[in-house]
């Protein structure tokens, strides 16, 4: 995923950040998120985004005096407010774009493009998802690793894709019954450990470990340390 444009998500509505961070990922973007001021000056420091969505109103302060503090990515804010001279003011901080909420998704997008491509960014390169030897075409659905071909059912697909989206990161399990069945189930319930089982044991016979399981937090696509 190297070579994917990066975009920063940042907002402290979690439907919000969700919503976006799945249309981004789908049409080929990697994608990070933070809900608040600090935490968005943090993770832009550590991935170095090309683009970052800034809410204006975040709980620890003005995303316009984070966009201050930004060093390099384009920005283009997200925020209920439309009068003329809030626009005024965030475009005058530093912002490249301003879009009001409530949105149109595919409004956003070709705002988002349209910014890139004045910002000189690099374009999306595939939208073929891989790490290490493994590939999902999101397109054709195909899976490979190491070159073969490997057989999943529809949830392992999902499940994979979710992995593939977020390589290295840690995710808890309600993050994964969120983003791959689309509700919450019982704490109790075990749904995510099996469908997990399922797709470790495919994986695993192509290959070493990639699927690295990290007690009382969740699962972690990633290559196990010798």
């Amino acid at each position: 995923m190297n070579a994917m444009t990066h975009i920063l998500v940042v907002d402290d509505q979690p439907n919000i950040v969700d919503m976006l961070a799945t249309v981004l990922r789908f049409h080929g973007f990697a994608v990070d998120t933070a809900g608040t001021a600090a935490e968005a000056l943090a993770r832009a420091a550590e991935c170095r985004p090309d683009l970052v969505l800034l809410d204006v109103m975040l709980p620890d302060g003005d995303g316009r005096d984070v966009c201050r503090q930004l060093d390099g990515p384009a920005v283009v804010f997200l925020t209920a407010r439309d009068a003329r001279e809030d626009v005024i003011a965030g475009l005058t901080y530093g912002g490249d774009d301003w879009i009001t909420k409530p949105f149109d998704v595919d409004v956003l997008l070709a705002r988002v493009r349209a910014v890139l491509r004045r910002a000189g960014a690099a374009p999306v390169a595939d939208r073929m998802l891989r790490y290490a030897d493994l590939e999902l075409d999101p397109d054709t659905l195909d899976v490979r690793r190491a070159g073969a071909p490997l057989q999943l059912s529809p949830t392992e697909l999902k499940l994979l894709r979710y992995f593939l989206q977020n390589p290295g990161r840690v995710l808890s399990r309600p993050q994964i019954l969120r983003a791959v069945w689309e509700y919450d189930v019982e704490a109790g319930s075990n749904v995510v450990d099996t469908y997990v089982g399922y797709l470790r044991r495919k994986l695993d016979r192509l290959g070493p470990p990639l699927l690295v399981t990290h007690r009382g937090f969740g699962y972690a696509l990633r290559e196990a340390k010798p």
